[in-house]
């Protein structure tokens, strides 16, 4: 029987086998998934806002944002065996969740959390094999790091495997 480790909105965390690891109600989060497939490791970061630039506080939570999560879940991954060259990506959610009748950029999160996510992940030099992303429906994801699949439910639209 497997656990399930699960990571909560703006929050972050690392497993191995036989644990899976899964995160609910990414809207216009995006939920990223890092795993080493030499070492079986994974850890997953529910992404909630773009930039930590947004952030006013001295003190935040790193998890929250694009640009500081995924540098805190890379830490976390290395503290437990992950070595940085053998890490790859999968990522989902991103949703345009409302309709507003501007087309203001601030009012398009889902797309810039996704946009944001992608740069870091150039700039740490992790390949994304797999994305599902956009749309109007939030999702739930699992990653399993035995079969390194990343398991969608997608509200209205049933179950897929990326």
């Amino acid at each position: 029987m497997n656990d399930v480790v699960k990571v909560g909105m703006a929050d972050l965390n690392v497993v191995t086998p036989p644990h899976t690891i899964r995160t609910a109600g990414l809207g216009s989060c995006v939920g990223v998934v890092l795993y080493d497939d030499v070492k079986k490791v994974a850890g997953m970061a529910h992404i909630m806002l773009p930039d930590s630039a947004l952030g006013k506080k001295q003190e935040f939570n790193r998890a929250k944002y694009a640009d500081t999560a995924l540098d805190l879940l890379l830490s976390k991954l290395e503290a437990i065996g992950a070595k940085r060259y053998s890490l790859k990506a999968k990522m989902a959610g991103g949703a345009q969740m409302f309709s507003f009748a501007s087309n203001s950029d601030m009012m398009r999160i889902g797309q810039r959390n996704v946009e944001a996510v992608k740069k870091k992940l150039r700039e740490l030099s992790i390949p994304i094999l797999a994305e599902d992303v956009g749309g109007s429906n939030g999702r739930t994801i699992e990653f399993n790091p035995e079969t390194k699949r990343l398991s969608i439910r997608t509200v209205h639209q049933g179950e897929k495997e990326i």
